[in-house]
């Protein structure tokens, strides 16, 4: 089946999104069964060329939870968000009673015995959880490939990389294999493969939505989860049903007392959004990308918005120091254990021996002086926001590379000194732990997607997507599908 025609052969119900499905099956006009019947059937059809759905739970199984589901529905019950909606959990999120490998050989079989939050939150808005979204080792690289499940292609190219690390529910996303898909994002994982695949991604503030259960919750402040979908209405209904306090996770954020997809509409004019493009030429990015950045401008200034070259005032390789310092201190606790057994450690990755090695070389006083830099950055750029309401950045430096190559070694003439440089783009968002947002911006010479970021202010997550879905309105780059 070639690219061009996966679409075109997708059942009706399979081109909805998660809003108009969800009210679809509760005024039944179709029922969860042949929602998840039709699902499986193009599931079967398609996935196996692309591999973004793994760990799919038997058919038999599934078609009788839909059933159950209908039956309540009659009832009277089930009126949750996303009542009677498939959805796939991403690899590196436990799921009770369903395989959890990470994308490691060292978790082939495990089953974890609790859920994390978020599945927690959508087994209670109504989801049925057909199995998981694929995922690199440990989430480390956005390339999402591993040793248990293989590959993910891209959507619009399978010869090309999905990115990652979310990368399995962007391509099912972008293939309608799901409606609505969740991920987490480190180092630009929600945002990264949106780009790739021409979907939403968005990075919440940093606590919007509980990171638990876990060990680090004091520490482990890069991470978060998040939605991703095909249009900014489905992303906040996801959120809406992510976000929320939850004590397990200590430094997450009270509940809004809203829903975000019931406050999208705002008129965008008088907004001042700074584009920062390559960082003052500190990044190395590919031709082509930032043209379709500011194409998307063009249109956002089209809508009344202020568009101006600014920077916050800082020294990016010191914010990209300290954020590779953090980013290992915050690996070590899960994979040091590993490491430290020499038949495990054979069975890590190459650039999961390489955090931990350097991890393992770090001080308290490195530690120390990664986060004043990470509290110096959050300064600059709140002293940025106090000119302008949004930065726009590219999300990636690269386009979608061949699925042969595992990461860029060089992007043009600039060398990348590790597996991760060439996504540095992404690493201011998640130092401030500000709301970021990848929109779809068009396609490259060979036709590879591409995405910009928005980042707002400290939880200012409400206005991010509201300033997305005035974009999303006057160019709907997600309805040119593979």
């Amino acid at each position: 089946m070639t690219p061009g025609s996966i679409t075109a052969s997708a059942p009706d119900i399979c081109r909805l999104g998660a809003g108009a499905l969800a009210k679809a099956i509760r005024h039944r006009h179709v029922s969860v069964a042949e929602v998840m019947g039709a699902y499986l059937d193009h599931i079967d059809r398609v996935n196996p060329t692309y591999n973004a759905i793994i760990s799919l739970r038997p058919r038999d199984v599934l078609i009788a939870e839909a059933r159950e589901a209908d039956t309540a529905l009659a009832r009277g019950e089930g009126r949750g968000a996303l009542f009677g909606i498939p959805q796939a959990i991403k690899d590196l999120a436990n799921t009770k009673g369903l395989r959890t490998t990470y994308g490691s050989p060292l978790f082939a079989d495990f089953v974890p015995e609790v859920d994390t939050v978020i599945v927690e939150r959508a087994r209670r808005a109504g989801a049925i959880i057909i199995g998981k979204t694929n995922t690199p080792e440990f989430g480390l690289g956005s390339n999402t490939y591993n040793p248990v499940h293989g590959i993910t292609r891209n959507a619009y190219d399978p010869g090309r990389i999905a990115g990652g690390s979310s990368g399995g529910s962007a391509v099912a996303l972008a293939l309608r294999l799901l409606p609505v898909a969740d991920g987490s994002d480190m180092g630009g994982s929600l945002r990264n493969p949106a780009a790739f695949n021409n979907v939403f991604g968005f990075r919440p503030s940093q606590g919007r939505v509980p990171y638990a259960p876990t060990l680090d919750g004091f520490f482990g402040q890069l991470g978060t989860e998040g939605p991703m979908a095909r249009s900014v209405d489905d992303l906040a209904l996801l959120l809406s049903v992510q976000a929320g306090y939850d004590a397990r996770a200590p430094l997450s954020l009270d509940d809004p007392g809203y829903r975000f997809e019931e406050r999208l509409q705002r008129d965008p004019k008088g907004l001042r959004i700074a584009w920062g493009g390559d960082l003052g030429g500190h990044l190395a990015i590919e031709p082509g990308i930032l043209d379709l950045c500011r194409s998307a401008l063009d249109i956002l200034a089209g809508l009344g918005c202020e568009v101006a070259q600014a920077l916050p005032r800082f020294d990016f390789e010191r914010l990209w120091q300290a954020f590779s310092v953090l980013r290992q201190f915050g690996l070590i606790g899960k994979l040091g254990p590993i490491f430290e057994d020499p038949a495990r450690r054979a069975k890590l990755k190459p650039e999961a021996q390489w955090e931990v090695e350097r991890a393992l070389k770090l001080s308290a006083i490195d530690v120390q002086r990664a986060g004043d830099a990470r509290m110096a950055w959050y300064h600059a750029l709140l002293a940025l926001f106090e000119d302008h309401d949004f930065l726009a950045l590219p999300t990636a430096q690269v386009f979608p590379f061949s699925v042969d190559q595992h990461w860029p070694k060089a992007i043009g003439d600039r060398r990348m000194d590790s597996y991760h440089r060439w996504m540095e783009v992404v690493a201011g968002a998640t130092m401030a732990g500000c709301p970021a947002i990848s929109v779809p911006v068009g396609f490259g010479p060979e036709g590879q997607p591409m995405g910009m970021q928005l980042i707002g202010r400290p939880r200012a997550d409400l206005a991010v997507l509201q300033l997305a879905r005035a974009y999303e309105e006057a160019c709907p780059w997600v309805a040119i599908a593979p």
